[in-house]
């Protein structure tokens, strides 16, 4: 997708003027609250809380456990509360 503004086309924008940055206002206090609102940052909710932690591995188990790729935390996750529920941890 190209961006709206393209410095191709329109040329570099114009500098800022004091006048300008002077009356610059917080997005907040322009579109007040109900617009920030809808802006959400980080990392979104996860449905039950979980516990950031701090644990030493051995290097081939991380090593084993990376390869699985993009999402092998929560499959090591699964796999202990699995464990767990069977009473086996």
């Amino acid at each position: 997708m190209k961006p709206k503004y393209d410095p191709a086309i329109h040329g570099d924008p114009p500098p800022l003027t004091d006048d300008m940055l002077g009356r610059m206002r917080p997005a907040r206090e322009v579109h007040g609250e109900a617009f920030m609102a809808k802006v959400r940052r980080g990392r979104p909710k996860a449905e039950a809380t979980k516990e950031p932690i701090s644990l030493r591995l051995d290097a081939a188990v991380v090593e084993h456990l990376r390869a699985k790729g993009k999402g092998w935390q929560t499959q090591v996750n699964d796999a202990l509360a699995s464990l767990i529920a069977e009473g086996r941890l």
